[in-house]
């Protein structure tokens, strides 16, 4: 099936690419969680093109717990940093990841 304009790509599994992304985020990700990650493991993403990016992503932070990311990275001439839009904690890896 194809992907429509704008929507979410197929659950791909995670990338070095997407790791490197979770890595630059992670401080970000703990202060908006309010605690500290044992791990920080991307595991599988799913992207959306809008003017640069979003990335879902299904990271494992430490035994069974799993948050789920929304990052967006802008077009290259923007010039701006990556920026984490938002978190989900209290994630399973059974959960699937969704728009959020």
């Amino acid at each position: 099936m194809a992907t429509l304009v704008g929507g979410p790509s197929a659950v791909q599994q995670a990338t070095a690419e997407v790791q490197k992304i979770c890595d630059e985020v992670k401080h970000h990700a703990e202060e908006k969680a309010g605690k500290k990650f044992a791990a920080f493991i991307a595991k599988s993403f799913t992207t959306q093109v809008v003017s640069g990016t979003n990335y879902f992503i299904k990271v494992n932070v430490g035994g069974e717990e799993f948050v789920h990311l929304r990052v967006h990275k802008s077009l290259p001439h923007s010039g701006e940093k990556l920026q984490l839009h938002s978190i989900q904690t209290s994630k399973t890896q059974q959960d699937l990841i969704e728009y959020f």
